[in-house]
């Protein structure tokens, strides 16, 4: 099987979209789909290429790479979740960055599958302010799961304007959404639903004690 056919196969196995892999990979949604099915482009990246095979837990080679004496089989229970270089405010906003990984966080493919999170919809992004304080604090480190679900109160990555924030959202009937801090500081705002880009749900964060 050559690289491109064992790609789709392990996708269908994972139950990962290709359109999920690409975002990813900080790559457009079709980048995977057209690799595999009308051959541009003709081989990954080599960063792409690597990533992949992370997230897979397979080698390199599988996918078109050169033959390496590394070992994959103890990564094969884990899954690299992709570091942004984006900030979600919880104080005043944080004007986003390119969205292209840095780095990553290793999960268990287990534990992701108990939660029903899907690697390709989540990413990782830092917490900037203190109007989160104490769930979120300066400096910690969130989990974003971008999968579409019906809509439930609880601390979510918005986007208002071209600036990101981290805060507990309530609906407020007909159409509009309360953004609450947990900083007794910091005041509740109401927006429009059409004036507010939910970006995705937080669910796992990380920081120093």
């Amino acid at each position: 099987m050559d690289a491109r056919g064992k790609l789709a196969e392990l996708a269908r196995a994972q139950g990962s979209s290709l359109a999920a892999l690409s975002r990813m990979l900080g790559r457009n949604t079709t980048y995977l789909q057209q690799y595999i099915t009308k051959g541009s482009p003709r081989k990954l990246e080599e960063e792409d290429r690597r990533r992949l095979a992370r997230f897979f837990g397979v080698g390199e080679s599988e996918l078109g790479g050169p033959s390496t004496e590394i070992s994959y089989e103890q990564a094969k229970d884990w899954v690299d979740i992709p570091r942004l270089p984006l900030e979600a405010s919880a104080g005043p906003g944080a004007v986003g960055a390119a969205e292209i990984p840095f780095d990553a966080f290793r999960f268990s493919r287990r534990w992701l599958r108990e939660q029903r999170l899907e690697p390709g919809m989540l990413s990782s992004i830092r917490v900037m302010g203190d109007s989160m304080d104490p769930v979120l604090r300066d400096g910690d480190e969130i989990l974003v799961d971008r999968t579409m679900r019906p809509f439930r109160e609880g601390i979510h990555v918005v986007r208002l304007g071209e600036a990101l924030h981290v805060k507990l959202l309530q609906a407020v009937p007909p159409d509009r959404l309360r953004l609450i801090s947990k900083n007794p500081a910091y005041e509740p705002v109401e927006v429009l639903m059409s004036d507010i880009d939910v970006v995705g749900r937080v669910v796992w964060k990380g920081g120093r004690i």
